[in-house]
């Protein structure tokens, strides 16, 4: 049967219409760091930069197949030419590698929701895309020194059941509570190297925003996200291992907006979704109780903000709205 002829559900097409969001404002993004890369990171820069323009070609084309009408999302509006740089030595590659993980995550998401064959081999194909790129910026940053390893531990010798009931306390002054386990670990080190280069991208844009209030809103991020970090490192140094950090990757003093604070909203906003979803999973697969815990104060914290920014967005008129159902309650009304 020829795909095109069926229909799209309301998944797929909720989900294209968020990549295709994502992908502009990706774009916004790489322009301005590959107008200022050096040649060695260009490289990477470009390549991730015309894939996400053939994929919103892609989205275009089907919206037009389907007869709907295509986002505005972001445009040469949101970006400004010709400005100083607004972050250092090797941000633009961490900056990459943090947003590959958010697509990663997103793509394999959407590769589940999708029905129609044509769009699940896209959904297939920008996965694997966001995996190699993520791939290339991990072995760029480990081969510059800036990007840290977890932690090493022994290998396992045998293989041992839990019979401590105590395995699930947390942190107490009445029991000596157990070392993290390389599950949590793991987890906590995800947490720890996001928001680092979450918190820097929070600096720059609260350093150029234009509204005072998106301004304001962008320093509580910077700040929320400083937390998490010093929160999440405790929990490491308490079993002696040193949380992650990096020489690299810092917002310069420029005082001029290479983008607009429409983008730099949205660009927060999902990486506060992106914080949930990483903090729900932290939480649910640790099994010592002050760290999950400690990940819902946190998951508060985050959601209150999420919310902020909402209002701010709609405030502003920047909120693009995603496509909706037919209300049906309206067939009711006046009976």
């Amino acid at each position: 049967m020829n795909q095109s002829k069926i229909p799209l559900t309301s998944s797929e097409l909720a989900n294209l219409w968020m990549t295709y969001q994502e992908k502009t404002m990706i774009l916004r993004i790489l322009e301005h760091f590959i107008e200022h890369a050096d040649n060695e990171e260009k490289q990477l820069l470009q390549s991730h930069y015309n894939g996400a323009a053939k994929n919103v070609e892609m989205i275009t084309s089907i919206f037009k197949q389907e007869g709907a009408v295509i986002p505005i999302g972001f445009t040469e509006s949101d970006v400004h030419k010709g400005v100083p740089k607004l972050y250092d030595y090797m941000y633009d590659i961490m900056y990459l590698h943090m947003m590959t993980k958010v697509e990663m995550s997103l793509y394999a998401l959407f590769t589940g929701m999708s029905y129609r064959k044509d769009i699940e081999d896209f959904f297939i194909g920008l996965t694997a895309e966001s995996q190699a790129m993520n791939s290339q910026s991990t072995q760029f940053l480990l081969e510059k020194g800036v990007l840290v390893r977890p932690a090493y531990v022994s290998m396992p010798k045998e293989v041992n059941f839990v019979q401590d009931k105590n395995y699930m306390g947390g942190l107490n002054w009445f029991s000596e509570t157990r070392s993290l386990n390389t599950v949590e670990v793991s987890l906590i080190h995800h947490a720890i190297e996001t928001n680092l280069v979450g918190m820097q991208l929070m600096i720059g844009f609260a350093q150029v925003a234009t509204d005072k209030e998106v301004q304001n809103y962008l320093v509580k991020g910077m700040k929320l996200s400083k937390k998490i970090e010093i929160d999440l490192g405790e929990f490491l140094r308490q079993s002696f291992i040193e949380p992650p950090a990096t020489h690299a990757g810092k917002a310069t003093t420029s005082k001029t907006a290479p983008f607009s604070d429409k983008l730099m909203m949205y660009n927060t906003s999902l990486l506060t979704s992106f914080g949930l979803g990483s903090n729900a999973l932290g939480g649910a697969f640790s099994l010592r109780s002050d760290l999950p815990a400690k990940m819902t104060f946190h998951a508060k914290d985050i959601f209150t903000f999420a919310q902020e920014g909402g209002k701010i967005m709609i405030k502003n008129g920047w909120m693009e709205e995603p496509p909706q159902i037919e209300d049906r309650n309206q067939l009711t009304k006046g009976e």
